[in-house]
């Protein structure tokens, strides 16, 4: 971190000069350092922004960012403590674009790769940093790099152009393929250097975020003029740090109509049960957002919450009542939850998929198998009926929402201004509502998981009377 009290940050004035940003003594704020071409470049040229002489931009006085904008980490504080606390302020660079920069567009050659699963928007990524890179700063060499990390080094790369990607938003998954594993860090950096490209945006999950880390290091240690971004990619919301990741609202749009089909099939039939599946390996964030946006749902579980079936205050007892009461019930499970309620066999305990994570079992199905033995041996001659419905792959499918398509834009955008502007190991994204730069190393670590104690999740609860499966 970076003291930006300090004599080093010698370009800080005491008091910001705009009136439209609020001022924090600066004694009270560290500033997370950036990594930066110069710092093992030393000898690197700037040149004006090629934004100046843009037809569509007015460069005004507040066009340009300042090294001096930074976005605080916290916002909310407890004024009957002492203000300012004695501890520094997290902040972060914001991102946007700067007067000069350190790439010449004319010598640019900006490579794009995806990797890991789907999300909604990843085509309007690849398609706004394309348009963004074309049209913001005259970049005529535009590559794509096919099949994840393993196409630097096995595959021809596609050469884009605005044309080309210009309906590209409107689809979903990847245009560009996509894969998990096939990360070789001596190859990829290799292709990198021998292909002469000097800009890389890297959009992917958190195995991808930690695969960047390794490419910027090997490039760092390397001295290569080369500028690395990152763009987290995950349909889950388990990205730490940034507000929220890309597609996540249009992956809770899609989750309520699947529940609401769970809903319908529930109440038509006697003693009915819609069980509904949604994506969330290790976090329940569709889950939870879907939950209290549908209002149809009596039990939300989520792998940060443990459960069980059977005894007092368990599922069964829940939905017995719940039965009883109504004649019918919604449950929407995130397919993280319940695995180590699951029986594993030794195979089982030790698959792993191409990232290194352990296989997960279909919870969705065990619990339908688990809800059927029950009501057999409670109610053996009474109808019972339950609809399992599992619409992954037509959630993380789907092209990005209006919501999603702008967030996709401002994200790449931001990506290019940081880039051009000569940061490297960086990912752009909003922080309290403002974009800012961020480490990659810092959010290939950082988590996002659903805090159980927060109001959000009280809210779950209030809205579904779900017990808390707390044993007594």
């Amino acid at each position: 971190m970076m003291d930006i009290s300090q004599p080093e940050a010698t370009n800080l004035p005491t008091q910001n000069s705009d009136d439209r940003r609020s001022s924090v003594p600066f004694s009270t704020v560290k500033l997370q350092e950036l990594p930066h071409l110069t710092h093992y470049l030393p000898d690197l040229q700037t040149h004006p922004n090629p934004l100046q002489n843009n037809r569509f931009y007015h460069t005004s006085d507040g066009l340009y960012v300042n090294h001096s904008d930074v976005i605080l980490r916290q916002i909310v504080y407890d004024l009957s403590e002492t203000f300012p606390s004695p501890s520094p302020h997290l902040a972060y660079h914001q991102a946007g674009p700067r007067e000069r920069i350190y790439c010449d567009p004319t010598w640019t050659q900006a490579a794009i790769v995806t990797c890991g699963g789907l999300c909604p928007g990843v085509n309007t990524v690849i398609r706004e940093l394309v348009v963004g890179l074309w049209e913001l700063y005259g970049v005529r060499r535009i590559f794509g790099i096919t099949a994840g990390f393993r196409g630097f080094y096995s595959r021809d790369c596609v050469e884009l152009n605005p044309k080309l990607v210009d309906s590209w938003h409107k689809t979903g998954g990847t245009a560009l393929e996509t894969s998990r594993g096939g990360f070789d860090l001596n190859k990829i950096v290799d292709a990198i250097q021998d292909r002469g490209f000097n800009q890389v945006y890297i959009i992917g999950g958190d195995g991808t975020m930690r695969g960047a880390v390794n490419i910027f290091n090997e490039i760092c240690r390397r001295k290569l003029n080369v500028a690395v971004a990152g763009i987290p990619k995950t349909v889950d919301n388990d990205v730490g740090i940034i507000d929220r990741s890309f597609g996540f609202q249009t992956a809770v749009e899609m989750a309520q109509q699947a529940i609401n089909a769970g809903h319908v099939e529930a109440e038509s039939a006697v003693n009915g049960i819609g069980l509904v599946k949604l994506m969330g390996r290790s976090t329940g964030h569709i889950a939870l957002h879907a939950t209290l946006s549908s209002r149809d749902v009596d039990c939300c579980l989520i792998p940060e919450i443990d459960f069980y079936l059977e005894g007092k205050g368990g599922l069964f007892e829940f939905l017995e009542q719940r039965l009883k009461e109504n004649g019918h019930a919604v449950i929407v499970v995130a397919e993280g939850a319940g695995q180590e309620l699951i029986p594993r066999n030794d195979a089982e305990k030790q698959e792993r998929d191409e990232s290194g994570n352990l296989v997960l079992l279909d919870v969705g199905g065990w619990l339908k198998s688990e809800l059927k033995k029950w009501w057999s041996r409670k109610h053996p001659n009474e109808l019972f009926t339950v609809k399992y419905i599992d619409p992954t792959y037509m959630v993380r499918a789907v092209p990005a929402n209006a919501t999603d398509n702008t967030y996709c834009t401002l994200l790449a955008h931001s990506a290019i201004h940081g880039v051009m502007a000569g940061y490297t190991g960086f990912v752009s994204g909003p922080i309290n509502g403002n974009y800012a730069y961020i480490p990659l190393e810092e959010v290939a670590q950082a988590k996002n998981v659903v805090n159980t104690k927060d109001h959000k999740w009280s809210w779950v609860r209030s809205v579904s009377s779900q017990p808390d499966f707390v044993r007594s």
